[in-house]
């Protein structure tokens, strides 16, 4: 019984990571003051929250690599282009610009361009799960 657990357990293991094997993510925010980038690619997220900084990288976890993979999935990514943002503050400075890019399997998926924290509904849950790995910073 043990070892059907354990086989299960290395399998689920192996498998959420062979689902973001050939992909990867990156969100990039920006304005006069503000920068924010994140990269995941295969088990690792990288976020950079200044220019001149060097990206932390944090190995991320079965679970995390598991989630994000699934919200992927939801993500119709031929359309990720033809999205259109729900606001505009990026006009006047009220919000830094933000583009989400995945690519899979060799092929790239961006959107245009939206206001950091409000991006198109279908890329929502993603991005949202993204910030989850910013640190917070004390100002």
């Amino acid at each position: 019984m043990k070892t059907i657990a354990l086989f299960l357990t290395f399998f689920l293991a192996v498998n959420s990571c062979e689902d973001m094997k050939d992909t990867t993510i990156e969100y990039n925010a920006m304005s006069r003051g503000f920068y924010l980038a994140i990269v995941v690619k295969n088990d690792s997220i990288s976020v950079t929250q200044q220019r001149k900084d060097v990206a932390k990288t944090t190995k991320l976890s079965d679970s995390d690599i598991k989630e994000i993979a699934n919200l992927v999935k939801e993500i119709d990514l031929e359309g990720v282009p033809d999205l259109k943002a729900p606001t505009e503050k990026r006009f006047y400075d009220g919000a830094a610009i933000a583009t989400l890019k995945i690519t899979r399997n060799g092929e790239e998926y961006e959107s245009q361009a939206f206001d950091h924290g409000e991006p198109p509904a279908q890329l929502k849950k993603l991005t949202d799960k993204l910030m989850t790995f910013v640190p917070v910073t004390e100002e």
